[in-house]
This record gives structure tokens, C-alpha cells and sequence, in this order.
């Protein structure tokens, strides 16, 4: 693959990637906000932390997507990228889920299937790369973790979520 072509392609993963965040981000606009009216478990990390770590996950996984691409293409891995797609859309949509219009038992099922969605774009990334598969790790962790105070923060909020 020509070096234009990997950079172009590398952008546009970024791109696709952080428009999906953007996406999600709009939702959040007040989500500070809304997150320090929450009863909140002992364990969960301050709102300014989210920012920070989502940004590097989606940088992680921009960059997994453009390896699974630049090893394959688009016609060689398309099963792995649509399934990449697929989450992102699914990773946005919870954001509006809880934050948009704060549906807590809604935004658990939606992190839910999120979960399975990124085990199979793992399983279907190590099937190309074996290193575009780790990168995505460090956000299965993550979302797992979300997953866990989606359901705290839910469960504690009734009157909110």
C-alpha cells in the first residue's frame, strides 16, 4: 500500500473514530454536570477523569481500525470493520441514552451489547492483527468497568434514570 494512501487512510480512521466521540460528546454536553447530581458509589472516578481517558481509547482505537485496514483493505477486512462500525455506533448511542435523555435501564442494555459487540471485533481484529486486537483492550476494560456504574449509578437514581 502506498505511503499517501496509508496516511489518507489513517485519517480517515481518526476521523470516523473521533466523529462517532463527537457524536456521543454532543449527548454529554451537561453530563458534568448532571454527573455531580448523581448518587454516586464510593468507587466511581470524578467527572473530569472520563475526558481524558475516552480520548485516549478512541485515539487506541482509531489506530486499531487502520491497522486491521492497512493489513487488509476494505474488501479483505470488512467483516471486522463493519463490526468496528457497528460498536462505535452502538458506543455513541449510549451517551445519549443516559445523558441525552436519561434512560438508565436503556443505556445498561445498550453497554451491554456493546461488550459483546467489542469481543467480536477483538476475536475479528486478532484474526488480521494480533496488535490492532490488544490495542482495543485497554476499552473493553473500560467500557466493562462503565458497564458496572452504568448499573450503580442507575439502580441508585431511580427518580433520575
Amino acid at each position: 500500500m502506498k505511503r499517501g494512501t496509508q496516511i489518507s487512510g489513517f485519517l480517515g480512521w481518526l476521523a470516523i473514530t473521533f466523529a462517532a466521540a463527537a457524536l456521543g460528546a454532543w449527548a454529554s454536553s451537561s453530563a458534568a454536570t448532571f454527573y455531580t447530581t448523581l448518587a454516586l458509589p464510593a468507587w466511581a472516578p470524578p467527572a473530569g477523569v472520563f475526558g481524558p481517558v475516552w480520548t485516549l481509547l478512541y485515539a487506541l482505537m482509531a489506530v486499531a481500525a487502520w491497522r486491521v485496514w492497512r493489513e487488509r483493505g476494505w474488501r479483505g477486512a470488512q467483516p471486522a470493520l463493519r463490526l468496528y462500525l457497528l460498536q462505535l455506533a452502538v458506543n455513541a448511542l449510549w451517551s445519549w441514552l443516559f445523558f441525552g435523555w436519561k434512560l438508565g435501564a436503556l443505556a445498561f442494555a445498550d453497554i451491554l451489547l456493546l461488550i459483546a459487540l467489542v469481543c467480536a471485533t477483538i476475536v475479528r481484529f486478532a484474526r488480521v492483527s494480533r496488535i490492532a486486537a490488544v490495542m482495543l483492550l485497554p476499552y473493553l476494560a473500560w467500557i466493562v468497568f462503565a458497564c458496572a456504574l452504568n448499573y450503580a449509578v442507575w439502580r441508585a437514581n431511580p427518580a433520575l434514570l
